[in-house]
């Protein structure tokens, strides 16, 4: 059985945690935008947490399910509706065959994810079913398309008789127009003269209009770096690169394996989802996180996440 696509939107791209371990040939990792979100989407249907799902960016989309099916829908507000009646996300839901789910635009945040019960299915490339679009690899077509009107995505058909979910208020994020990242200082932050990381954290910058699943561009006060000739190195998710023109770059999902650019330190993981939410014209600070903290509260996080998997005998990623 599948989801019929009748209009896909701006964006919308087939997910799931990432083609990992293959930076070392140059293939981006990709994976989903929000974590955070795609996470409970999988732990609202008992899914495994690598189940694939579809990211919505921007809203415009409309389905329909073609099977009977227990689905949830996380991220952003996007006034969606199954048939005629409104539902909002971070809670699951039942759809009948026939039943299509639209959704309009938000008003805070910029992507949402659709999952179904078991995920779904496509087959992988690299035991991966991302979507890269820049490396032409994964998704439905295996070669990085996004979806489009027309398409159709399997799932299985699963007999389900659990209750509905919904996620407990307190994990539910609330996207606005003023955000904080937490900064592990790494790469070259000692390169950075003191004056000029001072003004890094203490000082707000905005998002751009030129952002996407690559990189995020911010404007603000101009950072310079000592050194502007380095050797190309890995790149980390997260990573804050300071380019010659002084702006921040924060590379994401997307992002190319190798760079040269003096690099500030690493957004925490945990923030990256805050940032993939954030519209042109956000405004962001900085703060400045010590590397054994951030990783505590990463820890706790997958643990979270793990042992719900465990305890219902699903395998782990």
């Amino acid at each position: 059985m599948m989801l019929r696509i009748l209009s896909p939107g701006p964006l919308s791209l087939l997910q799931d945690l990432g083609r990992q371990g293959h930076q070392h040939i140059g293939v981006s990792p990709g994976g989903p935008m929000d974590e955070h979100a795609f996470l409970w989407a999988n732990r609202l249907l008992d899914n495994m947490l690598n189940d694939a799902q579809i990211e919505i960016t921007m809203g415009q989309f409309r389905a329909e399910f073609t099977a009977e099916i227990t689905f949830a829908l996380t991220g952003a507000d996007m006034g969606a509706k199954l048939n005629d009646k409104s539902i909002v996300p971070w809670q699951s839901y039942h759809a009948q065959p026939g039943d299509t789910i639209a959704l309009r635009g938000a008003r805070y945040g910029t992507r949402c994810y659709l999952a179904v019960k078991g995920g779904f299915t496509s087959d992988p490339i690299l035991h991966s079913r991302t979507t890269v679009v820049r490396d032409q690899l994964g998704g439905l077509d295996q070669h990085g398309s996004a979806l489009k009107a027309g398409d159709e995505v399997p799932y299985i058909t699963q007999q389900d008789d659990a209750p509905l979910r919904q996620v407990p208020s307190q994990f539910v994020p609330e996207y606005g127009p003023n955000i904080e990242l937490d900064v592990i200082p790494s790469y070259q932050f000692d390169r950075f003269a003191p004056e000029q990381r001072e003004r890094f954290f203490n000082h707000d910058y905005t998002v751009t209009t030129n952002c996407d699943r690559m990189g995020y561009r911010l404007s603000g006060e101009s950072i310079q770096c000592q050194e502007q000739k380095l050797i190309s190195e890995g790149i980390a998710l997260g990573a804050i690169q300071i380019p010659a023109d002084g702006q921040p770059i924060v590379l994401m999902r997307d992002r190319q394996t190798i760079g040269g650019y003096p690099k500030m330190g690493c957004v925490c993981a945990k923030d990256l989802s805050k940032l993939a939410q954030s519209q042109p014209g956000t405004t962001v600070r900085f703060v400045e996180k010590s590397l054994e903290q951030a990783t505590q509260e990463r820890r706790l996080e997958l643990q979270f996440f793990n042992h719900y998997v465990s305890r219902n005998q699903r395998t782990t990623v």
